[in-house]
């Protein structure tokens, strides 16, 4: 703990500001009798300072405020807070788009947005650690009863409802005239100040909760972050070869930094460093040549996209693979290889360049991993190449001079 401190010093005190000094002051006066029985028994200062750290921080992480943690761990099974809204917004997606497709419908609307993600992290922090109740938890680690209790925080603050609207138009001599229908869907978002008379929250959550919400920025940054990913996407970078070229490992990596994280949106395209502060938000599919063009659905990138977003991430801006094509254009700047020469990196594809994605490894058989946004997973996976049928090189590599 003290060495992961000094080596992310600057991240952690920032957590350690604000709303964790409040915290802190609070659990101190729980540990102040254990220090005196510490000093009374002889125990020296050092030793004392030490064991108080690791209680303090200890019962900060399984406070509510432990959610300013959740994106530390790298252990199997449990994924960086982003990932975990990422799968709660997949599940908010399949209802909007069970809705939208149950029917043929004249025009398509919808109105409102999902509850604001902050609040909802902080009423869920609050809910789930802040309790007396005996299936009281951390909020440190993003499992799966973690993320379904995310789930039941966020259906509990967003309402999804809908009306179908019926229009006879009549005809007139041979004109059988037609019908119109037209789907109206309203989302309707309930605050964090409305959950705390909802889940009947004490004085202590209630102050909990206020002093998250000041942490708005921390939290959004949670929610953004795109540095810190899950135990399973961590074995495979510790599994790089040790004499990988450095612009392919930054390719790996960058395109490791979003699994779980993005979900997939037909014609998605994003080149912005970072986070595109996009993701997540409810749009419409305007692209043509999809089955979900013309509906609503939270925004993310499409294969092509996410690609695009890797390189131009991996070079600081400095390069765009398909150089404003989609997945054809990508595979025009690459150069063919055979499947034994292929590296962290380089590009596969699907037939008529249909799909692409980029070669991150190999499993333990030696099998390829691939990295790439997919449509029927609706987010950024790690898969073997069911489906990929070639591969290429980019040209990218040749121009940095490395190959």
């Amino acid at each position: 703990m003290l060495q992961t401190s000094a080596k992310n010093g600057g991240r952690w005190a920032k957590k350690m500001g604000g709303a964790m000094v409040q915290a802190a002051q609070t659990i101190r006066r729980g540990i102040a009798s254990a220090a005196s029985s510490i000093v009374a028994a002889g125990g020296g200062t050092v030793v004392l300072v030490l064991l108080l750290t690791v209680i303090l921080v200890a019962a900060i992480v399984a406070s509510p405020f432990g959610i300013l943690f959740s994106n530390e761990s790298r252990e199997a099974g449990v994924v960086p807070l982003s990932a975990a809204v990422a799968q709660v917004n997949y599940e908010y997606n399949e209802r909007l788009e069970e809705l939208q497709t149950a029917d043929s419908y004249d025009s398509i609307s919808v109105t409102g947005q999902s509850a604001d993600w902050v609040e909802v992290l902080a009423v869920f922090a609050v809910k789930v650690a802040g309790s007396n109740d005996a299936d009281a938890a951390d909020v440190a680690t993003m499992d799966a009863d973690r993320i379904a209790r995310l789930k039941a925080v966020f259906w509990d603050m967003t309402t999804i409802a809908h009306r179908i609207e019926v229009i006879h138009h009549p005809g007139s001599g041979d004109d059988d005239g037609w019908t119109e229908r037209n789907l109206y869907i309203t989302i309707t978002a309930k605050t964090a100040e409305e959950m705390k008379a909802v889940h009947h929250f004490n004085r202590n959550q209630i102050a909990a909760l206020e002093e998250l919400l000041e942490q708005r920025d921390l939290l959004r940054e949670l929610i953004e972050d795109v540095y810190s990913v899950s135990g399973d996407t961590a074995a495979l970078l510790r599994d790089l070869p040790e004499d990988l070229l450095p612009e392919r490992e930054a390719v790996v990596r960058t395109a490791c930094s979003l699994v779980g994280k993005v979900n997939y949106f037909w014609g998605g395209k994003s080149l912005v460093i970072g986070w595109d502060a996009r993701w997540g938000e409810l749009r419409q599919v305007t692209a043509a040549g999809s089955s979900t063009t013309g509906t609503y659905r939270p925004y993310g990138t499409d294969c092509s996209g996410f690609v695009d977003w890797v390189f131009y991430n991996a070079t600081g801006g400095g390069y765009i693979i398909g150089h404003g094509g989609g997945a054809t254009a990508q595979h025009s700047y690459c150069t063919d290889i055979s499947w034994t020469d292929a590296q962290p990196g380089d590009l596969v594809f699907y037939p008529d360049n249909s799909h692409v994605g980029i070669v991150g490894g190999r499993d333990a058989n030696g099998e390829l991993l691939i990295i790439h946004c997919a449509s029927g997973y609706n987010n950024v996976v790690v898969t073997g190449l069911e489906g990929f049928t070639s591969i290429g090189r980019p040209q990218y590599y040749a121009e940095a001079g490395r190959s």
